[in-house]
């Protein structure tokens, strides 16, 4: 067993107690500081016990003791450092745990948020339900589901009545019915689309289909439809095309 001095214990005793302070600063958690304190108490009191009966007590067995009671504290001291290296690494995982979990949740949360989107040139806040469910129509109908279709669009117009994609959602209900040959239901559709969203850039094209159910239904209001078409959207598309289904009769 190594003999020192009683200013080699002193310099030893101080290195101690400088020892857990060097690394109190690594951990913000409340039981690493609790344990560090309590660490250092400990030093402290082993450091006045030390200096006093080094003072008192200056023979080879008191040093030889004092020596063994500052093994086993260091034993102490490394015990409760691999303690707290496990506790700091457990708050490190929960604290990225708990960060994941904000992360996660305010995505979750944005994706319940209205959004502003841009349709036919008029910007609306559009809830997420809305877009998801026009969305899902749509790819019905361009999939060539069209009674799957006309079903999904039918439940959007009566679910969304004032919806940004609502006027497109009737315009689209009535291409569905009107591509399996339902005329009759195709022109109900439409007109719902003049009659309720008539500024829409669906309208002259409603009218268009209106027109061209007609003429397969051998309705002689087909013409009537292509002029009111023609004078009430000059400018479209729509009336273009009007124009030239008169002009070939």
């Amino acid at each position: 067993m190594m003999k020192l001095s009683k200013s080699g214990l002193a310099t030893l005793l101080a290195a101690l107690t400088w020892l857990p302070q060097a690394h109190s600063g690594l951990f913000d958690d409340d039981e690493a500081r609790k344990a560090l304190l309590d660490l250092r108490a400990k030093v402290e009191a082993m450091r006045i016990e030390m200096s006093a009966r080094i003072d008192t007590k200056s023979d080879k067995s008191s040093t030889l003791d004092l020596v063994t009671q500052n093994e086993n504290t260091l034993q102490e001291i490394n015990k409760l450092r691999g303690q707290i290296e496990v506790l700091a690494n457990d708050l490190a995982n929960a604290q990225k745990r708990q960060k994941d979990f904000y992360v996660d949740l305010d995505t979750r949360l944005r994706k319940l948020e209205p959004r502003e989107v841009t349709v036919d040139g008029k910007s609306a806040q559009v809830d997420p339900n809305e877009q998801r469910n026009y969305d899902a129509a749509m790819k019905l109908f361009t999939s060539g589901d069209y009674a799957a279709a006309a079903s999904a669009l039918s439940d959007y117009v009566r679910q969304f009545p004032v919806s940004v994609y609502t006027p497109n959602a009737q315009y689209w209900l009535g291409n569905s019915y009107y591509a399996q040959r339902d005329c009759k239901s195709a022109i109900a559709a439409q007109l719902v689309v003049l009659k309720n969203y008539a500024d829409s850039p669906k309208a002259p094209d409603a009218m268009l289909n209106i027109a061209s159910c007609q003429t397969e239904l051998k309705d002689k209001a087909a013409k009537k439809t292509l002029q009111d078409l023609i004078k009430t959207y000059p400018d479209s598309t729509a009336a273009a095309t009007a124009k030239e289904r008169l002009g070939g009769k």
